[in-house]
């Protein structure tokens, strides 16, 4: 079978690692993440498009300097070069998840902590799911 199926909004709300790639094509990747109170996904720039979608929590989104509140069922496009953060300032874990279009991490990728993505240099490597 091609494709990937999921209740994205349940995956997204059990998740409790801070980044954890569910599906990996070609051109697009599937990643959900959980951040802790005050914690942020860490100012970032990509050469790739970002969707992002928040189902639980709250806080804010930075892009390019400017801040944007953003609670359940909010999304955030992330166009090419845009400095972007994601930033928990509510008193519960915020979930999300995010489409990376072309994929940013390598396929399988879990990372249970912020500390553990910092640490890890990973990147695509051109592996897929199917």
């Amino acid at each position: 079978m091609k494709g990937f199926f999921v209740d994205i909004e349940q995956a997204a709300l059990e998740n409790e690692d801070f980044r954890k790639v569910l599906y990996t094509g070609a051109r697009l990747q599937l990643v959900v993440m959980a951040l802790k109170p005050g914690e942020d996904i860490g100012e970032e720039v990509h050469e790739l498009d970002q969707f992002i979608r928040v189902e639980a929590g709250s806080g804010k989104a930075v892009l390019d300097g400017v801040e944007h509140a953003i609670s359940d069922g909010s999304v955030v496009i992330v166009p090419q070069s845009a400095r972007h953060n994601i930033i928990n300032s509510g008193y519960a874990a915020m979930k999300l998840y995010t489409l990376y279009s072309p994929p940013n991490h390598r396929h399988g990728t879990i990372h249970k902590t912020k500390a553990d993505a910092q640490a890890d240099e990973e990147h695509f490597d051109g592996t897929v799911s199917e």
